[in-house]
């Protein structure tokens, strides 16, 4: 390596060291041309790398630095956070190396191996009719929750979604009623779920009960607390009302949040015989590998040979 490229990388890794400066920060930001959301966990992943650095005074990262890196966030973070971290930082050393800044020093570091098994639970027809039997719907937030709970574990919807929906996003059609919505790496709403009649019964008896009337561009679901009340509810409100529901009816289980709501429609849908590429487009799977994993639960729930032995034995 010539001087002037060691001065250069000596210049970069000073920066490096204290932070990426707005102006690389940015330029970085119009590489990767990600969304917001994507965009948020990249900021936090480098934050955290760039920290690492200056605390151990690391001025001209290596390889052996980003493993080292790697290693320490196993010991803390779940795999999957893990390998979102580790993906930010070799994203970024490509592209330093691209603009000439620095070595691509990440380059085919590996991050974390993530099980392909969900961490979240679903639940049976019957916990989810015992949930819902469990609201108090003589209230306006009664008759809210009961219809977030009900949307949600009949299409599948992330909390995101249900966050941005709005009263226009519902489209009365003949046979059904649509709810448009922003897909995952999507630009606008251009996906729809069907709203069955009779959870948009329930979206309906709430919106008479509430205040702030019918205006389509009002939320779909509205916070009640005094700082926002009328406001859109943020997906942290709402994996709380999907939570306390749960734990209100008597299932408190780390295992079971709103993510479970999803998984709860996806299996009722294979348990109800639904063929699996019809469950995948259900579902928004880009991949069907990904259905295919619910299948793999049921095939374990369904195997019989601890009841065998049981039997056998006692």
């Amino acid at each position: 390596m010539n001087e002037i490229v060691k001065a250069e990388y000596t210049e970069q890794a000073v920066a490096v060291r204290q932070g990426i400066t707005e102006q690389l920060y940015h330029r970085f930001l119009s590489y990767i041309d990600a969304s917001p959301k994507t965009v948020e966990t990249y900021t936090r992943a480098l934050r955290q790398f760039f920290t690492y650095l200056q605390e151990n005074s690391i001025s001209q990262p290596t390889r052996g630095d980003v493993i080292a890196f790697r290693d320490g966030l196993k010991e803390r973070l779940k795999p999957a956070t893990v390998q979102n971290y580790i993906v930010a930082v070799r994203l970024f050393f490509q592209w330093t190396a691209t603009e000439g800044l620095y070595p691509n020093v990440a380059d085919k570091v590996k991050g974390a191996k993530v099980s392909r098994h969900y961490k979240k639970d679903y639940m049976t027809s019957g916990q989810v009719k015992h949930v819902l039997d469990a609201i108090d719907t003589s209230t306006v937030k009664g008759k809210r929750d009961y219809a977030i709970f009900s949307l949600m574990v009949t299409t599948a919807l992330r909390t995101v979604e249900v966050a941005e929906a709005t009263i226009g996003d519902m489209r009365p059609r003949a046979d059904y009623t649509e709810l448009y919505i922003r897909g995952k790496g999507r630009e606008d709403k251009a996906e729809y779920v069907k709203v069955e009649p009779q959870v948009e019964r329930a979206i309906r008896e709430y919106h008479s009960a509430r205040e702030g009337g019918t205006d389509t561009a009002a939320p779909l679901f509205s916070s009640t607390s005094n700082n926002n009340r009328g406001g859109a509810l943020t997906t942290r409100s709402i994996s709380g009302i999907v939570k306390l529901r749960m734990r209100a009816a008597g299932y408190d289980s780390d295992r079971l949040t709103a993510h479970s709501t999803g998984h709860t429609a996806i299996t009722l849908a294979r348990l109800a015989g639904q063929p699996l590429e019809v469950v995948q487009q259900f579902a928004r799977h880009a991949n069907i590998a990904t259905t295919q994993i619910y299948d793999h639960l049921l095939d374990r729930a369904s195997n019989k040979c601890e009841n065998a032995i049981a039997a056998a034995i006692f």
